[in-house]
């Protein structure tokens, strides 16, 4: 593989800008997923998922690291969502083959227009943090939030950050900064269950995947500097934009889809 191949160049520009939108609120993928596909049009689908988890996961697990070394988390709801993402992310990809993910677009549409209406009115939506849950209500909630989330990342994907994020706020009173850095460690574990799906089945090109993943890494380190450098208010405005990105393109692929 040569670095130097303007295709390669291109690459890992999109994984450094995914890794610092990733970083700040979820969907990196939207960029580096179409990068790649528009790369290697004769590529196996599968293959380019797995190029994309390989990257991702290095970027999404440095931001959890060091999100964790500025700001206290709250691992007792951190970690019961992450064991059941990686459960049930798992079981997602198990059952693409039997469910027609078609028809989740819809649904998945209303949920964002949702999300972001919501946010939109309500200005201090976010902006402080006071969880609200604690003892087995808190653990409840956060295996149902985290298995449902994996089980969604398994199965389709697009936009698990940003479902996550806005989850986080409003179920359990954390503010964006706080949902941000908690949603990256429930990344780690839903990227880990697909990588164990596809690095057995040689789904993956490593070379690149690696590559990639130390641009990943770059983009979250300045994803993290700007999203604790501005804090709740800045990471809503940029949870909004991503908001619209992935409406429109959800919409797009509505009305287009030809079964």
């Amino acid at each position: 593989m040569d670095a130097l191949n303007p295709i390669f160049l291109v690459l890992i520009v999109a994984a450094g800008l995914a890794g610092m939108i990733d970083a700040v609120v979820g969907g990196g993928g939207l960029v580096q997923i179409p990068a790649l596909f528009t790369a290697f049009p004769g590529q196996d689908p599968a293959t380019l998922f797995g190029t994309n988890k390989c990257a991702s996961i290095f970027g999404t697990g440095n931001a959890a690291w060091r999100y964790s070394r500025r700001i206290v988390l709250p691992w007792r709801t951190i970690l019961p969502a992450a064991l059941a993402a990686f459960l049930l992310s798992y079981a997602g990809a198990a059952v693409v083959d039997y469910l027609p993910r078609h028809a989740v677009r819809p649904l998945i549409l209303l949920l964002l227009i949702f999300a972001a209406v919501y946010t939109w009115q309500r200005r201090d939506f976010g902006q402080s943090h006071q969880p609200t849950h604690s003892g087995h209500r808190e653990w409840l909630y956060a295996t149902l939030l985290g298995g449902a989330i994996g089980f969604y990342d398994g199965f389709f994907g697009p936009g698990t950050g940003s479902f996550l994020i806005f989850l986080f706020v409003r179920f359990f009173g954390f503010d964006f900064l706080h949902a941000s850095a908690s949603s990256k460690w429930v990344n780690v574990a839903t990227n880990l269950a697909a990588l164990a799906y596809f690095v057995p089945a040689g789904q993956i090109m490593l070379s690149l995947g690696l590559l990639m993943a130390a641009a990943n890494i770059i983009g979250s380190m300045i994803g993290i500097r700007l999203a604790l450098r501005y804090g709740s208010g800045f990471i809503r405005q940029v949870f909004l934009v991503l908001a619209g990105v992935l409406i429109l393109r959800f919409a797009w692929d509505t009305l287009t889809y030809h079964g």
